[in-house]
Order: C-alpha cells, then sequence, then structure tokens
C-alpha cells in the first residue's frame, strides 16, 4: 500500500485573547495511506485550498454546546476547503471529483461523513471561489441579506467588515436590488477598494471616526433600513440609533468581542422595541438547502462580470496559521485562501 508523506498544521491547545501563529505548529511526521479502509464509505480527498474565516476563532476555546465543535488539541486543525477525491467508498463520489466542505488542515484527508460535502458543478470559474463566493461566505452573504435583510429597492444598507469574504459580496447584492448602501473596513485601501471595485456609493474607515453615531448620521441622515452586522459591541450600539423603523439587522458575526476573554455589553437595545426592529442571528449551515438556487443566481452574475471578488492568497500549508491570525486584525484584503496544492 503506498503511503505519503501528509503535511498538517496541528493545533496545539486552547486560546485565551488574542490568537498568535504559534498556538499552531506545521509538520510533517504524518503519512497517509494512498487507499481506504477495506469497507470504509468515506473518501480520501487531496486538499487544494483552504478556507481561513472569522468562526474559527471560537473553536480555539473549549465550548460546550457551540454549533461547531471546538478544535482538538495535538490534532489538525479542521475547515472549510476544496479538495479532489483520491478515493471514494462513497456512491455519489468517484475518483477525480472536485468536492468542497469540511477538510482538515493538511495535505490529505479521509473524509468519513462524504454526505456533508458539495459536489463542484462548475469548474469552468476559479476553483477558490468554492472556498468564498461559492461556498459557506457567500451562502452567508445571500440567505443573511435576501431571507433575513428581505431588500426592496431604494432601501438603505449598512455593512460593517465590508471588505471581508461576506461584506463585499453582501454589497453588491445589494446595489444589484437597488439599494443605497455603505460599508465600512479599517484601513484607507479597504475603504478605496468598496468604492471603486465593489460598487458602494460610500464607505468609511471606523478607525478613523471618533463618533460613530454622528458618522452614521452623516452617511444615512434618513437611517438604515438593513444593517448586515459582522462586527457588533460598539459599532452595533452606533447602528441602533439610526435604524428606521421596521428596519431589519442580519446578525451574521461580532468579531470585535472574538478575542475578548469577556464580551462588552451593548447600550441603546431599547431601539429594538421603539423602532420596531427585526434582529435575527443565523448559522449558514442551517440553510444550505438553499445552495442550489443561489448558485443559480450568483454563476451567471460571476461569468457575465456583474459581480467580481477579491481574494487574499498565500502558498502552502506552512503560511497557513500567519494567514489564519491575520484575519482577526483585519491583515487580509478580501478573502483569505490558503493554497495548499494546484491540483
Amino acid at each position: 500500500m503506498e503511503e505519503v508523506r501528509n503535511q498538517q498544521v496541528i493545533f496545539k491547545d486552547y486560546v485565551n485573547g488574542f490568537p498568535k501563529e504559534s498556538d499552531m505548529s506545521v509538520t510533517t511526521s504524518a503519512t497517509v495511506p494512498l487507499q481506504l479502509p477495506q469497507g470504509s464509505n468515506g473518501v480520501l480527498v487531496k486538499n487544494l485550498y483552504l478556507s481561513c474565516d472569522p468562526y474559527m476563532r471560537g473553536r480555539m476555546t473549549k465550548t460546550e454546546g457551540s454549533y461547531v465543535a471546538s478544535f482538538t488539541p495535538g490534532a489538525p486543525i479542521t475547515g472549510y476547503g476544496v479538495a479532489k477525491v483520491v478515493e471514494s467508498g462513497h456512491s455519489s463520489l468517484k475518483k477525480g471529483d472536485l468536492v468542497w466542505g469540511f477538510t482538515g488542515w493538511q495535505e490529505y484527508s479521509i473524509i468519513t461523513a462524504p454526505e456533508t460535502l458539495f459536489k463542484i458543478q462548475h469548474t469552468d470559474v476559479p476553483l477558490s471561489y468554492y472556498t468564498g463566493i461559492l461556498g459557506m461566505p457567500g451562502m452567508t452573504a445571500y440567505y443573511g441579506f435576501y431571507e433575513i435583510g428581505a431588500p426592496k429597492k431604494g432601501e438603505y444598507v449598512f455593512v460593517s467588515a465590508a471588505s471581508g469574504a461576506v461584506g463585499q459580496l453582501v454589497g453588491q447584492f445589494a446595489k444589484l436590488t437597488g439599494c443605497y448602501v455603505v460599508g465600512t473596513a479599517g484601513t484607507k485601501e479597504k475603504v478605496e477598494l468598496l468604492k471603486t471595485k465593489f460598487g458602494f456609493d460610500e464607505a468609511f474607515n471606523y478607525k478613523e471616526e471618533p463618533n460613530l453615531d454622528a458618522a452614521l448620521k452623516r452617511y444615512f441622515p434618513e437611517g438604515i433600513d438593513i444593517y448586515f452586522e459582522n462586527v457588533g459591541g460598539k459599532m452595533l450600539e452606533a447602528v441602533l440609533l439610526n435604524m428606521r423603523v421596521n428596519g431589519r439587522i442580519s446578525v451574521c458575526g461580532m468579531i470585535s468581542q472574538y478575542n475578548l476573554n469577556q464580551e462588552e455589553g451593548v447600550r441603546n437595545l431599547s431601539c429594538i422595541i421603539m423602532k420596531r426592529l427585526l434582529v435575527k442571528g443565523f448559522i449558514v449551515t442551517d440553510h444550505y438547502n438553499l445552495y442550489p438556487k443561489y448558485i443559480e443566481m450568483v454563476i451567471p452574475l460571476i461569468k457575465e462580470g456583474k459581480i467580481c471578488y477579491i481574494e487574499d492568497v498565500v502558498e502552502g500549508l506552512e503560511s497557513a496559521p500567519k494567514a489564519l491570525v491575520g484575519i482577526f486584525s483585519g491583515k487580509n484584503v478580501g478573502k483569505q485562501v490558503v493554497v495548499v496544492a494546484r491540483e
């Protein structure tokens, strides 16, 4: 039975505060047989692209009852990725198929629940897109904006962390719907991207605004109809004051809170009552039944150049720890992708 060296990113131990590269180690000590165990209904895959996502910070802490399991100390990190099937014991997948879904941060992985994988049907777009616009982040933007935000032409939309993997899509979906959209980001470069590349009507650097309430009143003198929430904390406090009556807040993430030992309290919650706001959190995995509908919508938009997507790509598993840690301080511009192999 042929075996190959299997480079892996190992999670060392649970993290308090801000994660560091040293919380992970890259090793090539393990080997993997290029053959499934007899009778297995799993699949052996060669990983091509891996996704760095904000939700992974929560998995670095030991938690009970979360929607996704904590990482296991001493084992490879797991997350979304794009892979090629090397061998299959599952009836719906065969050798050579391309898939996206949960995999290990390593060169080769055995997926014991292949029914959770999505078979890639459209290969005339970049495969790395299945870590982003055609994968989990794309579905997140789609469900959070359309299903919760329920946008109508002419409405006012605000997106925090707007240059990230999800935010850049929400803004473009809003423009395609005929909305007025403003985004916020943490650098001048990202703010310019929002306006010049992604077509936001306006954008601002939240780090340069001493008073977020005043900033929002400047950009939204008539208030906000839809807020796509990626940040939490002080940003949410300011947004609540500026929502319009019957506004909708789609709560996707709260990245400003992920590295705190104790989350901050949020004021202005009485606005939810007075303005009759809908505030709804969601976990995208609950809504993957809508994936075919989403793909049907977004593939033509990509091919016709009506939507663009920016990736921040690093090469090699050895670059993965730095890339993952970097997203928590906003070092990435666009979707953070790690290239393991190019088929």
